[in-house]
């Protein structure tokens, strides 16, 4: 194996696949040649190694890319991080639209085993979902569900799930409609064959509106309002009753995979996030694309750094003005909070060799893979153009996984290099981008990308992950969220509560 890698030939840094210690020579591929260094000081696996020697404000360049400004003059072999290096960027830009044009990938005309709704949708799961209107009924709900997976075992669905959340009451303005349309989006996903929406009776976001933007749902959608029951959890169940029958319609059936939706998400880099499981998501991103499928990518922050990458693939300038919108607007956000844009990695990412925002972005923005960016979605909006689809979240794991989830994702595919085990709620393949996390934490982690590291090469492990994918669409194949009932949303909050 060996020792660091270098990503572009005009890079600045390698990545050391080892602990590499003071004094000790590398070889490294430079200029077409092999060149050996001396480091300088130890250099934690994961993290950058100077190939060449820097001044006191020169761009450091990785993946081709400057990923930040040389705080100090770095001498070659040198260790390169948070005490000799900064981020480049700024405030909000204009942009110039320059199109790029990717090479074409030849549909295979792959299907999976999912069902198909009677509204058009098509889902990999047979689930109820319970949806709660307001914070103050979440542990009705979750008994409800509870007593409803007792009452109604050995039917003919993949169970009944409740999603806690602490809003609904005392919002205003945009948390007021970002709570309502976030739930709305998710009672229409396809996972869930039949929903049902549970409401107090007093809080702001009533029954009434959500009832505006669903409707019955093509007769999959009941309302309980508690307030009004006798009994809400017989009443409660009598619904779900309702709604297991209509469920057990359903019978998994090839589906193209061009209904299949894909989330892109990463949580708990580190320095091998963007060399091993972030392009090989990117992989599967273009395939599912090539079929005339979806692949959703969000976390609007990671992709500071990084954005022009994604602003020239947009199929024209309509989508490349969304981009630019999608950018500034949410640099807008952090500067109205006094906040610097730039105010990240978080302190996992940096222990873990990320050091710079741009950094995290270009590795981050590779799960998107190289296929053109068709539509840029607000929050809590369904997708319905296929191709790369850009989601408006923020990097927080949870909510931008429930987000995906609304814009009508399936599956995510979530990358992670230090390891975390939760769960959104659809399954959520976690994929490590070194081997050592998937050999400690085999209950957390789904596949293992860090064999790109040990001698597989991209083009079959990405067939492999393929494969996996589709037999977790098809459920043939559980998730270990999904074993272990590690399932959760979360919502957007940016607004007064009274």
């Amino acid at each position: 194996m060996a020792d660091t890698i270098m990503l572009h030939p005009e890079d600045d840094v390698a990545v050391a696949l080892r602990d590499l210690s003071d004094g000790e020579a590398v070889r490294l591929p430079i200029g077409g040649g092999q060149s050996e260094i001396r480091v300088t000081g130890d250099v934690p696996r994961g993290h950058k190694l100077a190939v060449r020697s820097l001044t006191a404000g020169q761009h450091v360049r990785k993946f081709g890319y400057s990923i930040g400004v040389a705080q100090t003059d770095i001498p070659v072999g040198s260790w390169v991080h948070t005490h000799n290096m900064r981020s480049g960027l700024g405030g909000l830009l204009e942009y110039c639209y320059e199109p790029l044009k990717s090479a074409p990938i030849t549909p295979k005309g792959l299907t999976f085993l999912g069902y198909e709704r009677e509204d058009g949708e098509v889902g990999i799961r047979n689930e109820i979902w319970i949806l709660n209107t307001v914070g103050c009924i979440n542990k009705t709900c979750e008994l409800l569900a509870r007593m409803a997976t007792n009452r109604f075992a050995g039917r003919n669905i993949d169970g009944i799930y409740h999603f806690a959340h602490p809003f609904g009451c005392s919002q205003l303005g945009d948390d007021l409609r970002y709570t309502r349309q976030l739930l709305a989006s998710l009672a229409q996903h396809g996972n869930a064959a039949g929903v049902l929406i549970v409401g107090l009776g007093c809080e702001n976001n009533q029954i009434d509106g959500l009832k505006e933007l669903l409707g019955d749902g093509h007769g999959r959608i009941r309302y309980l309002k508690s307030q009004e029951a006798d009994d809400e959890l017989e009443a409660g169940l009598s619904l779900l009753d309702e709604l297991v029958t209509y469920a057990e319609r359903f019978e998994r059936k090839p589906i193209p995979l061009s209904r299949l939706k894909f989330g892109l998400k990463c949580g708990g880099s580190d320095g091998f996030s963007g060399i091993t499981a972030n392009p090989l998501v990117g992989r599967l991103a273009d395939a599912v694309a090539a079929e005339g499928g979806t692949a959703l990518l969000t976390e609007v922050p990671e992709m500071f750094g990084a954005e022009t990458i994604l602003m020239n693939r947009a199929i024209d300038e309509a989508v490349f003005g969304k981009v630019v919108h999608l950018i500034n607007d949410f640099k807008s956000y952090f500067i109205s909070h006094n906040q610097e844009v730039y105010e990240n990695p978080s302190p996992g990412n940096k222990d873990g060799g990320i050091t710079t925002l741009e950094e995290k972005s270009l590795g981050c923005t590779q799960k998107g893979g190289h296929a053109p960016v068709t539509d840029v979605l607000p929050y809590g909006i369904r997708s319905t153009q296929p191709g790369l689809n850009l989601i408006q979240a923020p990097g927080n794991d949870l909510v931008s996984v429930t987000a995906l989830a609304a814009a009508g994702a399936h599956i995510v595919l979530f990358t992670t290099g230090r390891g975390t085990p939760f769960g959104g709620p659809v399954p959520t393949v976690k994929l490590s981008t070194n081997s050592e996390l998937a050999q400690k934490k085999k209950h957390w982690i789904d596949f293992d990308a860090g064999r790109l590291l040990t001698g597989t090469g991209m083009d079959a492990l990405a067939e492999e992950l393929l494969a996996y994918v589709i037999a977790v669409a098809s459920g043939k194949q559980l998730t270990n969220g999904e074993r272990n009932g590690f399932r959760e949303i979360a919502i957007f909050k940016d607004g007064v509560i009274l």
